[in-house]
Formats: structure tokens, sequence, C-alpha cells
């Protein structure tokens, strides 16, 4: 990351809720091209710090994304505050004073940018103005939301345009919570609900139909951008008797992740 941050846009785009399972068959039966295009072949399988939107968020702008579910893989950490002692913290690692990476990147000239779109970045209160408040630019509307239809469209296309108003030598750090998998996602599959895999999986499909818009924004800049997909946490339908997620049940704490550089 220290030859990456610098030279690189960054984009760090979270799919709320995703589960990996859903996630990994969805990419092998083919019905997200745009994802497999982006990663470059399957989703690595990882463990998220937080089982709840709120949780995970803070652990990644600290540095703690999701951790490999291998447990014999490398461990070392993308980014991290300078903290004595830490075993994750490699040559590898870009290590920031600040308490987060995002403040920090901000300090070394990137423009920080937020589209916000599950209630905890919705700027409507002291605790969900949070999250979206490590960035010098934030924004949220109805439209980007959970109950939106749409919400992955607006979001792109609100994302495109933040990068095309950026100067030609901006560095540009773009992170967006994509809402259309938390629940409500039954819309996505049928007229009423309850949610469930099915609805699940096709919301995904949704927003792998959107990415393309996003895409296009990041490759009209005159940089290459590293990118970061993951999942916050997965969320239960019914197994064990469980559903939802902010429980410790593997499939809320098992996410898909990726990392590289864009092709």
């Amino acid at each position: 990351m220290n030859s990456i941050i610098g030279a690189h846009d960054v984009l760090f785009l979270v799919l709320d809720t995703l589960r990996f399972d859903v996630a990994a068959r969805e990419l092998g039966a083919g019905r997200t091209p745009h994802l497999a295009r982006l990663i470059g072949g399957a989703w690595e399988k990882r463990h998220t710090p937080g089982s709840f939107t709120f949780a995970a968020h803070q652990a990644f702008f600290a540095g703690f994304l999701p951790t490999p579910a291998d447990a014999t893989a490398d461990q070392t950490r993308l980014f991290a505050s300078s903290f004595e002692g830490s075993e994750t913290t490699g040559p590898r690692t870009k290590v920031v004073e600040a308490a987060d990476w995002i403040s920090a990147l901000a300090a070394e000239g990137y423009r920080t940018m937020c589209v916000g779109g599950v209630g905890f970045f919705n700027l409507r209160t002291e605790l969900s103005r949070v999250l979206p408040g490590y960035f010098a630019e934030r924004a949220w509307e109805p439209r980007f939301g959970v109950t939106d239809r749409d919400s992955t469209q607006h979001q792109f296309e609100f994302a495109a345009q933040w990068l095309g108003s950026s100067a030609a030598g901006d560095r540009a750090l773009l992170f967006v919570n994509v809402s259309a998998l938390h629940q409500p996602n039954y819309f996505y599959a049928r007229e009423s609900g309850p949610d469930d895999l099915e609805s699940h999986a096709a919301a995904l499909r949704y927003v792998d139909s959107q990415l393309p818009v996003l895409l296009h924004a990041l490759a009209r800049r005159q940089r290459q951008t590293f990118f970061i997909v993951t999942s916050d946490h997965g969320t239960a339908y019914g197994e064990d008797g469980w559903t939802g997620h902010r429980l410790a049940h593997p499939e809320v704490w098992t996410v898909p992740y990726a990392e590289g550089v864009l092709p």
C-alpha cells in the first residue's frame, strides 16, 4: 500500500449485508458478470470484525478489514494506525499516525468522498453522522436508502458525477455503502415479503447490473484505481432459528472480499 497510495485512486465499495455463500454461488453461475470481471475470478472468504454495519465500519476505517478465513493465510493488514506491538502490521502496510486511514489519506491530498446507503449513513441523527464524518465530503438522500428499489443506480450515478467534478490531477478516495442487499430486499424477486435467500441473490444481481456506471466513471480518470470490495456482514434467513444480523452465526461472520487494481 505504500507504493499504491499517492499513485492510485482508491475505491472502497461495501455491499452491505452480502452473504459469502450467495456471492460465491451467483458468481460461479455467471449471474454477476461485472463483479466477476472486476475481481478477476473468485471471491475470497473472510471473517468480518463486526456483526452489524456500525461496528464493522468503525473497524474498517481503523484499518481492520475482514480477515482471511484460512488460518494459514497472510493476515497482514493494508492499513493500520501506528500501534506498538501490532502483529498484523508489516512492510506492505500503510501505517498512519491518525486513528483512521480515511482522514490520513485526506491529509496526504486525497479528496475523500462518502456516498451513504443504509441508515447509519443517513446524516439525520448524531449517530448516523459518525461514519460519514470520517470523510471530507459526504452525501445521502432517501433515494440512496434501503426502501428505494433503484438505490444502487442512484448511488452510482451520484458517485460518477462526483468523480467527474474532480480536477484532472485530484487523487480520489471514493467510498460507497451499497444499501440494496439490506432488508427489505423482497422487491427484487416478488411483490411482497418476506425477504429470503432468493431475493438476497436477486438484489445482488441488480447491484451487479449497475456496476458499469461506476467503473466507467473511474476509467475516465487519469490514474489507476486500487479497489476494495467486500461486505460488512452477512445475515441469517432462518438458519438454526436465527433471522437477521448483529448476532454470532457463521452466515453473519463470513463475508466475500476482493482487492486489486482495476483492469
